[in-house]
Formats: structure tokens, C-alpha cells, sequence
């Protein structure tokens, strides 16, 4: 196992972490096709990356957080349902993206390409799952007490479209650096398949996430291996791996820890 595939199989992990870790957010918010649909609203911004030759990491984190800041001040400005306006963003950016991306690399920018990560993609990655982890943390409390009832949480000061969009934020940031391993349109995946599987054997807030993250993690580390020994894409590897853990969790699912 050379080098570069131990450098590949490291970022991954931390991918496959800061996922896991959002996406037990994500289910308990209910909030699954909302995470799903942002992470096809990265194609535009890799096909703009990929047609100018610059990172397409870097072009995917603009596209979506330009899309994350314009469906939260639409929702908060107007009476459209938040749900409703990630669908809005979601198709038009498909549409646009796959108009847009050069042929030759609209298949890597829909189901990834591992080999094609670099030095620079792994700064970015540690630096972005360091932030992911730091933030979530921060303001787990009050985001879990607007999962439980908004009412409550706006009865205790707390400003809960501020911390809704810091957790949308979260999101795009962990769809951005998990294009490149998964692709677009299955990063959504990623995030929602492995806390999925969790919510099957956790009894408690904290095992939840713990088994997310650990779900996450073995989801990358497998998908990579298997997608490098196939000689296939990683992206339906890795998600496939994860959809073997979602299953196997279904039968283990009165053995809570």
C-alpha cells in the first residue's frame, strides 16, 4: 500500500467523521432530502472549476454556500418553505451544472474520483473538519433543543434561523470536501446513510453520534479499498459500503448501545 494511499485513506477518514457527525443533526432534524439536495447544488460550482482550472473543491464550496445563504434569507423573507426553495436551488442547479461541466469530467464530478485528490485538497479537508467539529460542538446544545421544540428554544433567547444557517453552513462545507471521494450526486448520501444506520443501534444522543461517525468512517475507509481493488468510482462504492452498514444494522436493531 503506497503512500498516497494511506495520505487518500487519512482524508477520507476525516470525511467519512464530520459527515457521520452532521448527519446525526441532519436525521434528527428530519432534514435527510434537504441534506440530499444540497449536495447536488455543488455542480455548478465544479463545473465552473473545472472549465476555468482551479480547485473544484474551492468552486463547489462558493456554489454552495452562495445557494445556502440565498435559500436562508428567501425562507426568512419571504413565506416559502424553506424545504421548497432547497428543491428550487436543487434542480436548477442539476440542470445548470450538467450543461455546463466538460464531458470528460461531468462522470468524475457526479460520482468522484479518489486519485484525483491532492495535497492541497488534504489541508483544505483537515482544516474544514476541524471547523465542522468545532462548530457543530459549539452549538449542539441549542441546535438539539430546536430539534426537541423551536418554541422552547425561542422562548430561551435563542436564535434559531442564526443557528439553523450556521448548520447549513456545516453542511455545505462537508458536501464540498466530500465531492471529490463521492461526487455530487451521491455526497448527499454520505451524510445521511451512516447516522441512518445509527439511529438503528444507538439508545442514546451520544452513542448516536459517536456510531455516525464511526459508520461514516469505516463507509470511506472500505469504499476506497474496494472502489481502488475493482478499479471502479469511489463515490457508488463508498455508498454502497454505507448502505451495507444501514442494513446490517436493521438486524441488529434490538441490540442497542
Amino acid at each position: 500500500m503506497g503512500i498516497n494511499l494511506f495520505f487518500i485513506l487519512f482524508v477520507g477518514v476525516l470525511v467519512g467523521a464530520s459527515s457521520g457527525y452532521l448527519g446525526s443533526f441532519m436525521v434528527l432534524k428530519r432534514m435527510s432530502l434537504v441534506g440530499d439536495a444540497l449536495s447536488h447544488v455543488a455542480l455548478p460550482g465544479l463545473a465552473v472549476a473545472l472549465t476555468f482550472g482551479f480547485n473544484p473543491m474551492l468552486g463547489a464550496l462558493l456554489a454552495l454556500m452562495i445557494a445556502i445563504l440565498g435559500i436562508w434569507y428567501l425562507s426568512e423573507k419571504t413565506e416559502i418553505y424553506s424545504e421548497a426553495l432547497v428543491g428550487v436551488f436543487f434542480t436548477a442547479s442539476l440542470a445548470l451544472g450538467i450543461l455546463i461541466t466538460p464531458e470528460p469530467e461531468l462522470l468524475e464530478a457526479l460520482f468522484g474520483n479518489f486519485e484525483k485528490i491532492g495535497f492541497l485538497d488534504g489541508v483544505v479537508t483537515v482544516i474544514a473538519s476541524g471547523v465542522i467539529f468545532l462548530v457543530i460542538k459549539k452549538i449542539s446544545d441549542r441546535l438539539m433543543l430546536g430539534v426537541v421544540s423551536e418554541d422552547l428554544a425561542k422562548s430561551a433567547d435563542i436564535d434559531i434561523p442564526k443557528i439553523n444557517l450556521l448548520y447549513l453552513l456545516m453542511v455545505g462545507l462537508a458536501v464540498a470536501i466530500g465531492v471529490k471521494f463521492v461526487g455530487t450526486l451521491l455526497t448527499g448520501a454520505l451524510v445521511i446513510v451512516p447516522a441512518a444506520a445509527a439511529k438503528n443501534l444507538a439508545r442514546s444522543i451520544k452513542s448516536f453520534q459517536t456510531i455516525a461517525v464511526v459508520n461514516g468512517v469505516i463507509s470511506t475507509i472500505v469504499g476506497i479499498l474496494l472502489a481502488k481493488t475493482l478499479t471502479i468510482e469511489s463515490g457508488p462504492s463508498v455508498v454502497l459500503v454505507s448502505i451495507i452498514i444501514f442494513i446490517m444494522s436493521l438486524l441488529f436493531k434490538g441490540k442497542r448501545v
